[in-house]
Order: structure tokens, then C-alpha cells, then sequence
């Protein structure tokens, strides 16, 4: 009888030790709202990451399992579900979201909570300010904004107007690209920085209008965006030349006869070892990339597991440092990333697109 009990307190045992072991980890993402489109193809990017790390044995000797809870594309959601995912799901990690007003606040109450943050599809250059624990693999505005002023000018405008969200990446690209364009001999005749969920943007395009511009630059999210796209047309806006920051999330919810010979630019979303995850990515879902952000998505899990494996632990302070240490050189889907001493991607390539026949492009 003592023997018998024994042995079942060893197998209680062991299975409480592999169950301590397996690895789980969390994602908010906008699976619905404005960004749904995005926060939908993050999603994909997620699971063929997870598809292949468990194919190739998981970590830890376990499956990986990855705990996605929707945001919305609101604030308040967003941090109950980080909150749930750090009181229930006790996960060490958490990727996410896609907006940077969500993002950041996140972010903070994670490492409040010393968990680890990935951030997968923000770019405002707040991030920056976020401390250790916190990690990008998508490149900040700082970047992308300067590379967009240089492009427009090169486009031949002079004279340009800006809309975007009136949110931390809004503000942050917007600035960004005004200061470049600005040093080049430009000159922005408007800034308009929208409030977020609006029925109707046609007071918003009639400011912009108002000071005659050459090109029209705009970012927007997608359905956001779609009503944008649709309005500016409707008021005959689209006799000039319209440039997109991140030009697929600014058109991939709108009709296409509204953003036909759009120009922008874009996440350069495929590295070197990138083309087979685009065949990948094509075979399970019938279809080209619906965005550019799911392989930033891929990368950010992918980058997770192998710190997991490096540090042999779950712990969040052993997975941080073996982030750091990985991330001095880790070859993605998206390119080499190389974080830098802030945990940012410290170069960010761009593509330049333009859409044709319904479908963004590259031109460069």
C-alpha cells in the first residue's frame, strides 16, 4: 500500500513539474474594431510562428501555447486583458498590440508587473522611453518618418498637408516626418491630427484642402481610413497626388476605385529568410500578405521561443536577458534584426509602394 501511494505522489509530482515547464505565453491583439484587418493578420503571423517552433519540438521539451485575447482596439480592453493574462495565465511574456496609444500603456503596466513586453506593430518613439523588459522588432517612427519626408520631396512636393490620429503615433510620425521635410526646403501647410472612431473626416479633408498643398500625406487605420479614402474622394481631393504612411494599412479597408495611384511607404516585411515563410504564409491562407505587420507577428514569437530555450526557464528576468543576448544579431522573416541598447530594432528597411489594379506595389 505504502509503495503503491509513493508511486502515485512521484507521478503527481512529475506531472506538476511538467506542467510548471510548459510554456505559455500571451497576445493582445485588435481582432476587432478599426484595426481588425491588421490585428487579424498579426494573428496568422502568430500561429504559422507557432506551427513551426511546435513541429520543431516546442520549447522546453513541451508545446509552446500562445494566450490571445482581443483588445478591440480600446484602451480599457486592452489592459484588462493584460491584466488577466499576468493574474490568471501567469504568462511571463506578452507580444502586442498594434496601436501605440495601446501599446505604451500596456507595456507599462507589464513591466510594472516584471513581465516581458514585445512589441509587434507600434512605432511611436515613446516606446523608446519604455525600459528594460520592454523590446520592439518593428522599427520606431523616427526612422520611417524621416524616410517618408525624403520620398515625398523627391515625389516633387513642396507643399504638403498631414492628417493622422490624434494618438502617440499620430503625433510621433507626424512630427518626425514635419521636421525632415521642413530641413529638406519643404513646407506643411496643415497638420491635422483626427479624433479616433469619427462617422465623417470631411471637416478634418476641408482644412487640409484649405491650404492648397501639392500632395496630401495621411495615415489612418483601416476602416478608419476606408471612410477617409471614400470622403476625399467624394470632395474631389483626389486631383492631387495622395502619400500613405504604412500605405497598406491605409488602404487594405477601402474601395479600391478610392486608392487607385495611391504612393507611400511601407514595411520592407520580407528579409533574406523571408521567402519561405511567404510560401508558407500563402499555402495555408489561399492568399498574398492581407498586411505588412504579420511577419513582424512571426518574427516576435519566433524570437520568444529561442530565448525561452536559451534561458532554459520561464522565468521573465532569464527570457529578458536571453532577448538581449540573441537580439545582438537574429536573422527574422523581416531581416536581420539587431536590437539596440534600448531593446529597439535599431534599423528598420521601408519599401516604396504604389497601388495599382487594387493592389499596393512595390516601385523601388
Amino acid at each position: 500500500m505504502k509503495s503503491i501511494l509513493l508511486s502515485g505522489i512521484l507521478a503527481l509530482s512529475l506531472s506538476v513539474a511538467a506542467y510548471a515547464q510548459e510554456a505559455v505565453i500571451g497576445a493582445i491583439l485588435p481582432l476587432s474594431g478599426s484595426s481588425a484587418t491588421q490585428g487579424e493578420d498579426q494573428r496568422r503571423g502568430m500561429e504559422l510562428a507557432l506551427e513551426k517552433i511546435n513541429a520543431d519540438g516546442g520549447v522546453l521539451g513541451h508545446p509552446l501555447k500562445i494566450v490571445t485575447e482581443d483588445s478591440g482596439g480600446r484602451m480599457a480592453t486592452a489592459l484588462d486583458a493584460a491584466k488577466k493574462l499576468v493574474t490568471v495565465d501567469k504568462v511571463p511574456v506578452v507580444l502586442g498590440e498594434f496601436s501605440s496609444g495601446i501599446t505604451i500603456p500596456i507595456a507599462q503596466y507589464l513591466l510594472q508587473q516584471d513581465r516581458v513586453h514585445i512589441n509587434i506593430g507600434s512605432s511611436s518613439t515613446q516606446i523608446r522611453t519604455l525600459g528594460k523588459g520592454a523590446f520592439s522588432v518593428i522599427g520606431l517612427d523616427d526612422v520611417s518618418g524621416a524616410f517618408a519626408a525624403q520620398d515625398v520631396f523627391a515625389e516633387g512636393a513642396k507643399k504638403v498637408a498631414v492628417i493622422a490620429p490624434n494618438n502617440a503615433y499620430g503625433q510621433g510620425i507626424t512630427n518626425a516626418f514635419a521636421a525632415k521635410f521642413k530641413s529638406l526646403g519643404g513646407v506643411v501647410t496643415s497638420t491635422v491630427l483626427y479624433t479616433e472612431g469619427q462617422t465623417t473626416y470631411r471637416r478634418e479633408l476641408q482644412q487640409l484642402a484649405a491650404g492648397e498643398p501639392d500632395l496630401y500625406v495621411y495615415t489612418a487605420y483601416g476602416k478608419e481610413s476606408a471612410t477617409i479614402n471614400r470622403e476625399s474622394f467624394e470632395l474631389g481631393l483626389n486631383d492631387k497626388k495622395w502619400y500613405g504612411l504604412y500605405l497598406t494599412m491605409c488602404t487594405a479597408d477601402s474601395d479600391p476605385q478610392y486608392v487607385e495611384g495611391q504612393i507611400g511607404m511601407d514595411l520592407n516585411y520580407i528579409g533574406g529568410n523571408g521567402a519561405d515563410y511567404q510560401k508558407t504564409y500563402e499555402a495555408k491562407f489561399k492568399s498574398g500578405f492581407t498586411s505588412t505587420f504579420n511577419g513582424f507577428a512571426y518574427d516576435g514569437v519566433m524570437l520568444v521561443a529561442a530565448a525561452i530555450n536559451k534561458a532554459n526557464s520561464l522565468d521573465p528576468k532569464k527570457i529578458e536577458t536571453a532577448i538581449a543576448d540573441i537580439g545582438k544579431s537574429y536573422d527574422g522573416a523581416t531581416g536581420p534584426i539587431v536590437l539596440d541598447a534600448d531593446g529597439q530594432r535599431s534599423a528598420q528597411p521601408y519599401l516604396r509602394l504604389k497601388v495599382e489594379s487594387g493592389k499596393a506595389v512595390a516601385t523601388q
